[in-house]
């Protein structure tokens, strides 16, 4: 099942139906708020679907498919704001459930956003071959949240897999390679070996003592666990793929995380994307 296709499982079938008939447009996400119309995000911008105006039952539905019908069991996750499933992202929105001063899930539930990801071969073919003629070097991937990171480090993942090196993947989100029962159901090369689900610190030192790989790749570096899988990484002499939410290099050096990061001296190169949909520009510079 493709991507879009597992998307549109997910909708109830009085969404499904206006969902469906927009399959060549190639939306980037499905949204659905309480008491509007559901809409496909279409190259940076929303289109109402043909449908009923949604429900909270619509959502509760979504989320007791996703969820296997336990909300309760997927608590911790969604205190994140997200569910990951089968490879898609699905945001959340609604009443937050407050405990100890602790964000524990959501209740009422008002919005979802179900992100579709898409496998674009030969995006960053130009990329590749000016960063890496002379070999790989270590590569941080920007973008605002939602402007095509994933994408872009999935595709680097498969061409450099697939150029002969060695590459260990940190899918903590299962957002990168999509497994279901150990199958990966994207492209990420062939010598690519893939960890699911487990945090990036734990997940880093299982391929550095059993997988002998020459580079490790992980998506969305957002806390402190993350640089210290990332020093643990650079300090064997691996090297390392990753990505981070930002538009440009000195919202970087903005926030405290990855103001560290950069004064670590990990990466050598950033790669930031900007624009939407099928117009993605990809630029390089040394850092």
């Amino acid at each position: 099942m493709d991507p879009f296709s597992r998307a549109v499982y997910m909708l109830p079938p009085e969404i499904r139906q206006g969902a469906e008939r927009l399959k060549e447009a190639a939306p980037e996400e499905f949204r659905l708020r309480r008491g509007r119309k559901p809409t496909a995000l279409i190259n940076g911008k929303e289109r109402e679907l043909s449908a009923p105006e949604v429900t909270e039952r619509d959502i509760e539905r979504i989320l007791e498919k996703i969820t296997g019908a336990s909300l309760h069991a997927a608590a911790p996750a969604m205190s994140e704001g997200y569910i990951s499933f089968m490879g898609l992202r699905v945001g959340i929105c609604g009443e937050a459930i407050i405990h100890n001063k602790e964000l524990k899930g959501f209740k009422n539930f008002s919005s979802l956003a179900i992100r579709i990801p898409k496998e674009c071969k030969g995006a960053c073919d130009s990329l590749i071959d000016e960063m890496y003629f002379r070999g790989f070097k270590n590569t941080l991937l920007i973008s605002r949240p939602g402007g095509g990171k994933t994408t872009a480090l999935r595709e680097i993942i498969r061409k450099l897999s697939d150029s002969g090196y060695r590459i260990g993947v940190l899918d903590e989100r299962n957002e990168l390679g999509a497994s279901e029962g150990g199958r990966v159901q994207f492209d990420l090369g062939a010598h690519t070996d893939l960890i699911s689900f487990a945090p990036k610190a734990a997940g880093a030192m299982m391929l550095l003592k059993g997988m002998n790989e020459e580079i490790i790749a992980m998506d969305e570096i957002s806390s402190a666990g993350d640089i210290s899988a990332l020093s643990q990484i650079c300090g064997c002499g691996v090297g390392v793929l990753a990505s981070a939410h930002a538009n440009r290099k000195d919202e970087l050096y903005m926030r405290p995380l990855y103001r560290r990061l950069i004064d670590l001296g990990v990466f050598q190169y950033l790669v930031t994307i900007s624009g939407s949909g099928t117009k993605r520009k990809y630029t390089a510079e040394r850092i």
